[in-house]
């Protein structure tokens, strides 16, 4: 079995779709294995997004992603990344396939409701980012 990261992202808190998403999740047979809510610093966003550092979209991803609290998950699955990212749908929402994530709760290009990891070496970095590790337990920090 392999594992992905998805967060949900500020906006999708905000409106109180979390369950909403993590029904869709579950519906596809996806198993979560590690979960937490955190709002991100700063620091700890620029870290995460470091990859896009010196993209034109750099700054006002990390001022979204850090606009209020984030769930973050760990899930399992085969071929989990890969499925992942057919479940969620393309970054743009507009361009996202009818049923997916994206397309339902996606509102532009940074505020499209989801982050998932886009591939293996992604995955293990950004969850040991953000868990420490492969992701073993359900916990909730403020």
């Amino acid at each position: 079995m392999e594992r992905t990261l998805l967060l949900i992202k500020p906006n999708m808190v905000e409106k109180r779709s979390i369950g909403a998403v993590i029904s869709v999740l579950e519906e596809k047979g996806l198993v979560i294995r590690d979960m937490k809510m955190e709002t991100l610093s700063r620091k700890r966003a620029q870290g995460f997004y470091s990859v896009h550092r010196g993209k034109p979209f750099f700054h006002a991803l990390v001022e979204f992603m850090t606009s209020g609290p984030i769930v973050e998950m760990v899930l399992e699955h085969e071929n989990c990344i890969e499925y992942v990212r057919t479940v969620i749908g393309a970054t743009d929402p507009s361009k996202a396939a009818e049923g997916t994530i994206r397309k339902r709760f996606g509102e532009s290009v940074t505020r499209n409701s989801v982050h998932a990891s886009d591939s293996r070496e992604s995955a293990e970095r950004e969850i040991a980012f953000l868990f420490g590790g492969a992701g073993s337990g359900l916990r909730i920090i403020t």
